[in-house]
Order: structure tokens, then C-alpha cells, then sequence
């Protein structure tokens, strides 16, 4: 499982990742299709609390229509990687770095996107072998932390994740950040047109 290699082609071209948290499986089927129709490829079902695999299936299947793959997010033990594997999640986010998850992620066959906010832990997913991560809580860090991270760790790409609103995107995006994760903003037609130019 190449963890570099997979990412590079699902981020490639794309700046923002939805993330549809805790909504029903037919609002998160309706917001993705927007979203693939608007061109934004990238959709992310979060699946920590019991239950929310059933939004993460619906939307793994709308997405094979639309020829998508679908992650799943908040995936922080072995279990929820299972419940992943069942649902049909391409790749699995989470919002640490635990090697057992990367681990039995990489063995399911689903590429993992571990979450850091330190020095420490972005070295540690690097030696793991990850060259994109997520890092989170991406606003209370503030873009200045991925300049400063760029630095030692040149090669390691970002995903920025939580609080960042759709004025800011091109501040993060000039500071390092590959791609920016998304929620609610999304769902409003004018923060879209912000985002897509």
C-alpha cells in the first residue's frame, strides 16, 4: 500500500475536501452529488460514533455512480477500520496518528490519512512511512504553523482540518496546505462560488 502515491492522485487538482459529520444517509448522498457536480471530488463521512457507517455506505455508493471514492473519517481504532472496510470506504482519515489504525488500515486495502499538530507527530508519520497527513485543529495551529513545518519537513503534504472558513482558504493553501477539509460551509451556494472562482 503506497501511501504517497494514492494520495497524490485523489488531492491532485483538488483544493477542498467535504466533510459531511453526523447527518442523515439521504442529506449526505444529496450534498456529495452537489458537490461532484460542482467539481469538488473529495468527500469525507466521518464514522465515530455507532451508526454513521450507514451514511458513509450511502454515500460510498453514490460516489461509484459518479466514479468518487469516498473516505471515511474519525477512524481512531481497529474497529472502525473494520466498520470502514464494510462500508465500502476507499481510504479511512483520522484525526490522530495511531500506527495499529495506519496499520490495519494499509492491511484492509484502504491508503490512511493519520491526523497531527506537532513536530513529534508529523515526524513520527513520516518514519511510518506517510508523506500526506492531516492536521488538526488546522485553525487554532493558524496557517503560520505549515511555513514552519514546510521547513524541516519539505516533503510531507497537508491537509488542513477544522475551523477553517472559506475567506481563508487561499491564505493556507499560500502557507503550504495542499487541500483544506470542509463542513457545513459548503452546504451555502456563496461560499461555493468563493471556492470555485
Amino acid at each position: 500500500m503506497n501511501q504517497a502515491e494514492y494520495f497524490d492522485g485523489l488531492f491532485k487538482g483538488q483544493r477542498v475536501m467535504a466533510i459531511w459529520r453526523g447527518l442523515p444517509a439521504d442529506e449526505t448522498v444529496g450534498l456529495s452529488k452537489a458537490m461532484w457536480k460542482a467539481g469538488i471530488d473529495l468527500v469525507e463521512v466521518p464514522i465515530g460514533q455507532p451508526g454513521q457507517e450507514a451514511a458513509l455506505a450511502a454515500a460510498v455508493e453514490a460516489g461509484a455512480e459518479y466514479g468518487h471514492p469516498v473516505g471515511a473519517g474519525t477512524v481512531v481504532s481497529t474497529g472502525h477500520v473494520a466498520r470502514a472496510a464494510a462500508a465500502g470506504a476507499a481510504y479511512t482519515i483520522a484525526p490522530g496518528l495511531n500506527a495499529a489504525v495506519l496499520e490495519a488500515s494499509h492491511a484492509a486495502g484502504m491508503p490512511h490519512l493519520p491526523g497531527v499538530a506537532t513536530a513529534s507527530e508529523l515526524q513520527r508519520a513520516v518514519e511510518l512511512g506517510c508523506k500526506w497527513v492531516k492536521v488538526f485543529p488546522a485553525s487554532s495551529l493558524g496557517a503560520d504553523w505549515f511555513k514552519a513545518m514546510s521547513g524541516p519537513f519539505p516533503d510531507v503534504r497537508f491537509v488542513a482540518t477544522g475551523g477553517i472558513g472559506p475567506d481563508e482558504v487561499d491564505r493556507y493553501l499560500a502557507a503550504g496546505v495542499s487541500a483544506i477539509g470542509m463542513g457545513s460551509a459548503l452546504s451555502d451556494p456563496e461560499n461555493l462560488k468563493k471556492l470555485l472562482g
